[in-house]
């Protein structure tokens, strides 16, 4: 796919959501500033890996939301240059999405066009499983869009550069999507396996928030609206073609017009301004985004 510089420009400026601090950023190649996160981030529910038990009442760091939050209270616990390696109870406790979000916010900030994704990764599920999961995508001008996690640089074991993730380990919501409406998925085996959540409700929602991701609206995991919300809604045929289109715009990841034309123009795929936020930790509760 041919990407124009007006794309490129798009997903090289902050959005809400991503926009830093006012303190100067890093800079550097994809791989240092995925180490970077890696060193000041951790997963709420990866303490065990690292030795460290996460206390109770952190594990709603998660529902921050906006990378200058993050940074600033990865800032609060550690006087180190942003640079530096903290320990596991200096970090950021989140979860997928804001390893995602904030190298996503690194990658911007050093001129690279990037984007967070939606979808489902093979390598950390068990027995063909395919959890629900974050990921950023980032432009390399030799190749076109790569995808990188974050979350494993020098933690998790794969047999495939974090730099680089191939497709085939993560899959993009709409990708999944398409391989259930085909038949050749099982839409069970995809979900979070920890809680015993999966279907194709879920795959839907992911369908709809990778949408939004693409549109520089990156929002939270557990966010609903519009055709994210409600797992046990019957779709009508109309709704179904809606989401077969927009599965596809999501596998082709562009082009831009085309993808904020389907998240604008329709009610159940625009981000209103006032969303249902379904809380792990915090229970259910409505949360007015920042515009």
């Amino acid at each position: 796919m041919t990407v124009s510089t007006e794309e490129l420009d798009f997903y090289r400026t902050q959005s809400v959501f991503s926009a830093p601090d006012t303190a100067a950023l890093p800079t550097g190649s994809p791989r240092e500033l995925a180490a970077l996160v890696r060193n000041v981030l951790i997963h709420r529910e990866e303490g065990g890996l690292f030795g460290y038990a996460l206390p109770e009442e952190r594990r709603n760091e998660a529902e921050t939301r906006y990378a200058a939050g993050i940074l600033a209270i990865v800032r609060s616990r550690s006087p180190e240059p942003l640079a530096a390696e903290r320990a596991p109870g200096e970090r950021f406790a989140g979860t997928c999405r804001d390893f995602a979000l904030l190298l996503c916010t690194l990658l911007r900030a050093s001129g690279t066009p990037a984007r967070i994704r939606c979808g489902f990764a093979g390598y950390f599920g068990e027995g063909g499983f395919h959890d629900d999961h974050w990921v950023t995508e980032y432009w390399d001008a030799a190749y076109g869009w790569r995808l990188a996690d974050a979350q494993l640089p020098g933690v998790y074991a794969t047999d495939f550069d974090p730099l680089d993730v191939p497709r085939s380990e993560f899959l993009v919501a709409g990708e999944v999507w398409q391989r259930i409406r085909r038949g050749d998925a099982d839409p069970e085996t995809f979900g979070v396996q920890v809680v015993g959540i999966s279907g194709t409700w879920f795959v839907r929602s992911n369908v709809v928030r990778d949408l939004a991701a693409l549109c520089r609206v990156e929002v939270l995991p557990w966010d609903g609206w519009g055709l994210t919300d409600q797992p046990e809604l019957v779709l009508s045929e109309t709704e179904l073609e809606v989401l077969d289109a927009v599965a596809e715009a999501g596998v082709r990841g562009g082009p831009l017009a085309g993808l904020l034309k389907l998240h604008e123009g329709h009610d159940q795929l625009r981000t209103p301004d006032e969303i249902t936020s379904y809380t792990t930790y915090d229970g259910v509760r409505k949360v007015t985004l920042r515009r």
